[in-house]
């Protein structure tokens, strides 16, 4: 992978897009951002890279615009570009449940992305966050932003976020893929409960990652979750998708379950032994009426 001394953007308004592209290529090759236009000279040298601007999609060249991209091409924008290039993007389309909308905002506008969405145009500007505009704002004034300057710092923590959040929820579903078993919660429903073992192997926080897990391979028996307990040494035990086949209120008075929320969707056990495990998600179970 090349290493780069810069990064170009377009000057004038900031969008979303550019300001992520930006963001992540500050956190891998934590460089400044020159907010102009790029010479022909930028555009060759592969030391600089040009983003949402120059009309060239090159990544030999460190360039990164999808503006010349046919009307018709599917909805992409710098920060597709710049994931694609690192080899984070099929990732970040799983995990990332924002990414889609702002390929559409970019490339589409408000408009078709609220058709595409199914919601009403208004809807749009009822999502945006204060947060967002004051970034982007804020963002669209420098010319230049570098190392120390507070918008920097702020993209650099934006883009360090994203990259690890994606890369650890590909680590979390590549092991949870070898560790997390089904278990027969009853026999005449087929309804199962995912467990995941804790062990000295155990991912941290590796439970956060369980529900994607499920729905991404269309579990549809399952509607409990056992899984080590961050706060002991335990387990928590929850609903998969709210599913109110599980009450766990039900159990509230196991003297080996310390907590039971009173609306039933979350208890946590001290138990660790497998068959007492599924004994009180058994007995948490509400056997559906024919």
């Amino acid at each position: 992978m090349l290493m780069i001394n810069a990064i170009i953007t377009h000057p004038g308004g900031a969008h979303k897009d550019d300001m992520l592209a930006c963001s992540v290529m500050i956190a891998r090759y934590r460089v400044p951002v020159y907010r102009r236009e790029p010479t022909p000279e930028d555009l060759a040298d592969p030391q600089i890279c040009v983003l949402d601007v120059g009309g060239q999609h090159n990544p030999a060249k460190m360039n990164f615009d999808h503006h010349q991209f046919p009307r018709d091409h599917e909805p992409a924008c710098a920060l597709t570009l710049v994931l694609q290039y690192l080899d984070l993007y099929d990732d970040a389309l799983l995990f990332c449940d924002w990414l889609k909308t702002v390929e559409w905002m970019d490339t589409r506008g408000p408009v078709e992305t609220a058709q595409w969405l199914g919601v009403e145009r208004e809807a749009m500007s009822m999502l945006n966050s204060p947060i967002d505009m004051t970034t982007i704002r804020r963002f669209a004034q420098h010319s230049v932003c570098s190392k120390g300057d507070v918008i920097w710092e702020l993209m650099a923590m934006l883009g360090e976020d994203m990259i690890h959040f994606v890369t650890s929820m590909r680590k979390k579903l590549d092991y949870l893929e070898q560790n997390v078993v089904f278990w027969k919660i009853n026999e005449e429903t087929g309804a199962e409960a995912a467990f995941l073992v804790n062990d000295e192997k155990t991912l941290d926080d590796v439970s956060s990652g369980m529900i994607r897990f499920l729905n991404m391979n269309k579990k549809t028996d399952v509607v409990a979750l056992i899984y080590p307990d961050r706060r002991g040494s335990g387990y928590g035990l929850s609903r998969f998708n709210d599913s109110k086949l599980m009450e766990y209120t039900r159990i509230a008075d196991e003297e080996d379950v310390h907590f039971a929320h009173n609306r039933g969707f979350v208890a946590k056990t001290g138990a660790t032994d497998e068959a007492r495990l599924l004994e009180l998600v058994k007995a948490s179970y509400i056997i559906p009426k024919s």
